[in-house]
């Protein structure tokens, strides 16, 4: 593929995957034209950058689908203020589009050599508002909080009430909840010290964080 084939294949992604599916953020749109896709998935699957699928990372793991990471990005709204706890690196391209929208990002993710090879993707592309680490989030990280916006790229059967208490007042969480086949996605709103608010946006199934936690299951 040459670079024009990259950007016609970009625009399509977008008119094609991402307008459809209600991402209507000019910011967003923009955003997803600026940052090069392509370049953080693994070289192998590079021809497939912009398709709708969740491209295999190595572990076990997937990068979401290029329309759940823009409407992810729409529902949380991220100000120029704000701080904001990814968990789960991954490719690190999801972590070039926090970094691009928001005033510092820490990243979180399981895997050694994801974080070292999405630091050197993120410095390439003069991304340095950005602090990663190696570590098992997926019941919480309180290294830097509060966060203003908290998203979880990975799924979790049940999520665990840490995250809430980790966001600012006026912070957003997103999450993707439940068993697959259909998972409910969600916006949980920090409205003051005692109070949530939680917003049901669509359904998906994506695979969960490692060491989720598990709801106690019913076995014969």
């Amino acid at each position: 593929m040459t670079e024009m084939n990259f950007e016609q294949a970009r625009l399509n992604m977008i008119e094609q995957q991402i307008r459809p599916w209600e991402v209507l953020d000019q910011q967003v749109l923009d955003l997803l034209m600026e940052v090069p896709r392509e370049e953080f998935v693994p070289p192998e699957f590079r021809k497939l950058a912009f398709t709708d699928m969740n491209i295999p990372l190595g572990h076990d793991e997937v990068m979401m689908s290029p329309k759940l990471e823009a409407r992810m990005l729409q529902a949380l709204a991220i100000k120029p203020g704000d701080a904001v706890l990814e968990v789960g690196t991954g490719s690190g391209y999801v972590t070039a589009l926090l970094g691009r929208l928001a005033k510092h990002v820490y990243s979180v993710d399981i895997h050694g050599d994801f974080v070292e090879a999405a630091q050197a993707k993120l410095s390439a592309h003069n991304i340095q508002n950005v602090t990663l680490d190696v570590g098992d989030a997926a019941h919480g990280w309180d290294k830097h909080t509060p966060y203003d916006v908290i998203c979880l790229t990975g799924s979790l059967p049940i999520l665990p009430k840490a995250f809430m208490h980790q966001l600012a007042v006026g912070g957003r969480l997103f999450a993707i909840v439940g068993d697959p086949p259909v998972m409910d996605v969600m916006v949980i709103t920090r409205v003051d010290q005692e109070d949530w608010a939680r917003e049901d946006i669509f359904e998906t199934d994506l695979r969960p964080l490692k060491n989720a936690e598990q709801p106690e299951r019913f076995v014969l």
